[in-house]
């Protein structure tokens, strides 16, 4: 790697290593503007909906991204996000004040078998001019896609639907989530209450309750929505469905040791033992 703080310049480093000098002052160019829409709204979502265009501009530049800062506030505006005391917030963590709010309970707890603790949460993607909502629910002991959905708003009734599919033959023991109004609905958590799943959500301020899927995020995002970079819904839809079955039963984790979320969800669920 050609480092610019050694003493040999940069054009001795580039020979020796058989290298062009190109490589070490390139940067990433993107011209597809659903591509930059993409990175932009992660870069937002990642500042807690915080950062203005300048910021955001700033964290591009950071990342080798070439985007100046008209283009960029431009695509802010069209995608209505706002830096600091924004007009409109976040629609995905938007909370319904007269919905019940449940505690936090995974704090200190040692999760140590599959379906002991379900999470949910919604991300947004933006594909051809507009907003599409993504949904997972994943197992926490095996990082599994227990469910997920594709839509292309917010309503209520797509996340019961996707709850109602996760539930078919088998339940957590608690299920995690932020305070989104999806969530915190009569509708949502009587099914819960329903089945005896104990209720467990993540409040304001605390960013790493539900890490584990905004890690999937970032992972759908770089492995997935840039790789491919769908051009329409219809694209954007076969893409996540393909993600989602290749994330469960292909791709390894290194938190697993290198095994794969079905293997490990799959493997409790026949032999009822902790781990195969």
């Amino acid at each position: 790697m050609l480092d610019p703080e050694e003493a040999l310049t940069i054009r001795r480093q580039a020979r020796l290593l058989s290298v062009s000098r190109s490589n070490f002052y390139y940067n990433i160019i993107i011209n597809n503007d659903s591509e930059v829409a993409n990175i932009i709204i992660e870069i937002y979502g990642k500042s807690d909906c915080r950062y203005g265009y300048r910021k955001v501009h700033a964290e591009l530049r950071e990342s080798g991204i070439i985007c100046n800062k008209k283009k960029t506030q431009r695509i802010m505006r069209e995608l209505n996000l706002q830096g600091i005391y924004p007009k409109k917030k976040c629609n995905t963590t938007t909370a319904n004040k007269e919905n019940k709010k449940y505690p936090y309970l995974l704090k200190d707890l040692e999760i140590v078998r599959i379906n002991q603790v379900w999470t949910s949460d919604i991300t947004y993607i933006w594909v051809a001019g507009r907003f599409m909502y993504f949904i997972a629910i994943i197992d926490l002991y095996s990082r599994y896609i227990v469910a997920s959905g594709l839509n292309h708003t917010l309503e209520g009734s797509f996340c019961i639907f996707i709850l109602n599919l996760a539930l078919d033959g088998k339940k957590p023991e608690i299920f995690n989530s932020d305070l989104g109004s999806q969530y915190t609905s009569n509708d949502f958590t009587g099914i819960l209450i329903s089945q005896n799943i104990k209720i467990s959500m993540a409040h304001k301020g605390r960013c790493f309750d539900n890490i584990h899927i905004e890690r999937l995020w970032r992972t759908i995002k770089q492995e997935a929505i840039y790789y491919y970079k769908p051009e329409n819904i219809v694209d954007l839809e076969k893409v996540l469905v393909k993600f989602v079955d290749w994330y469960n039963n292909e791709r390894k984790h290194q938190s697993l040791n290198y095994r794969r979320p079905a293997e490990i969800y799959n493997c409790q669920k026949i032999k009822n033992i902790e781990r195969c």
